[in-house]
């Protein structure tokens, strides 16, 4: 299935069949899901074809022309940025059965158990415990940070399994039903006065050995899995010219020739070179993803996601002058998805400064880039070989 005109072929007659101006929009993602449509490049029977990734712009021009709904890619993005490659990739059978057709529809939103208060950027230092008891798993601990956990039905976890070796070898990788008995997610208020984030604990949680992973112990390369595409989803978002946080900028510079001096014009010219080059080098690393897993490049892209939607922020912020002070609604919510473009700029001011610590802080990404693709030494570490339960804490 590598031919363009038999995606056209295939996706025509999913419209035929399913008109989306009379058919359910529930109905209508269930039956591209199950024609292949989904994402082309997945395996038969699990919502693609088999076909090279770049052709799903094939069917998303046709879908796009004839009105059809899509699946609210922003609302679900855990769950198609890092859950489903996870699951695709180390699942079994029955697990990708299960999870993928929902987690594409929609129908169940995922969220990521991943960091800890003592576990952030040192992430393999996590400290939340599963004891096998049986067939099932028994989960006691504390996460945060955690977007979308209070709308979530599943989540990644990983947990430590052995204290009795080096960190990175004693985790292990669960999906976590939210819903089940000892799961607590509380709001976690951040600087934009939202609840955003969550804290969620985990007491007693029964987590059944049919939804673990990979094998027990290789959770941190199962995890790996998850951190690279999630970087890649994070920093290789596709967007047009002057998509993103310069978009903003770019309208308010053109419409309030008053608000214009020199040494802004300047700075603006070189946000706009950057953005641009950052949104081409995007491209490149989702078209070499055609050819396989994500690698560390994905690092460099969230890198530079971070800092120039912190520095085009902040001179949106000086181009508005007082206004750039104003903020509509302190009042603690709980949203759906983080809207950057559809806020004022004093959001996209305070909401940028979580970019720089989310999806890996740019310190850890400058140690992968440095280590991974420029090949520099490694930073020594002396906890390398130490079990964990004998690591400093």
């Amino acid at each position: 299935m590598t031919d363009a005109a038999e995606l056209r072929r295939r996706t025509r007659a999913l419209l035929e069949r399913q008109p989306p101006a009379s058919t359910d929009r529930l109905d209508f993602l269930r039956a591209r899901f199950d024609a292949g449509l989904a994402w082309v490049h997945y395996p038969e029977g699990l919502g693609g074809l088999g076909a090279p990734r770049a052709l799903q712009a094939v069917v998303d021009a046709e879908l796009a022309a004839a009105g059809a709904p899509d699946n609210d890619p922003r609302r679900i993005g855990i769950g198609l940025g890092m859950a489903a490659p996870t699951v695709l990739r180390h699942g079994t059978e029955e697990q990708q059965r299960r999870f993928l057709r929902p987690l594409w529809t929609g129908e169940e939103v995922w969220c990521q158990l991943f960091s800890e208060p003592g576990a952030g950027s040192d992430l393999a230092a996590l400290g939340t415990r599963a004891v096998r008891d049986g067939d099932t798993w028994v989960v006691d601990g504390q996460k945060v940070w955690t977007s979308s956990a209070h709308l979530a039905r599943w989540a990644i976890l990983i947990a430590r399994t052995d204290p009795g070796v080096p960190k990175h070898q004693g985790i292990t990788y669960f999906v976590c039903d939210m819903t089940d008995p000892g799961v607590e997610v509380r709001p976690l208020r951040q600087l934009t006065g939202e609840a955003e984030f969550n804290e969620v604990f985990l007491t007693g949680v029964r987590i059944p050995d049919s939804r673990r992973l990979g094998a027990v112990g290789d959770g941190w390369r199962v995890a790996r899995t998850t951190l690279m595409n999630e970087r890649v989803s994070i920093g290789g978002m596709r967007l047009p010219r002057e998509g993103g946080m310069i978009g903003p900028v770019v309208r308010t510079w053109r419409e309030r020739p008053e608000l214009r001096t020199h040494d802004l014009h300047q700075r603006l010219l070189g946000l706009w070179v950057e953005s641009e080059v950052a949104r081409l080098t995007a491209e490149r690393l989702r078209q070499q993803l055609v050819a396989g897993q994500p690698g560390p490049e994905g690092s460099g892209t969230k890198l530079a996601f971070a800092r120039l939607n912190q520095e085009i922020s902040a001179l949106e912020v000086e181009l508005l002058g007082e206004e750039g002070l104003l903020y509509d609604d302190w009042t603690l919510r709980r949203p759906e998805l983080v809207d950057f473009t559809g806020r004022e700029a004093g959001y996209r001011y305070l909401r940028a400064k979580g970019n720089s610590i989310e999806g890996g802080t740019s310190e850890i990404l400058l140690n992968i880039v440095a280590e991974r693709v420029l090949g520099l030494p490694a930073e020594p570490r002396t906890d390398k070989d130490v079990a964990w339960k004998n690591l400093a804490r």
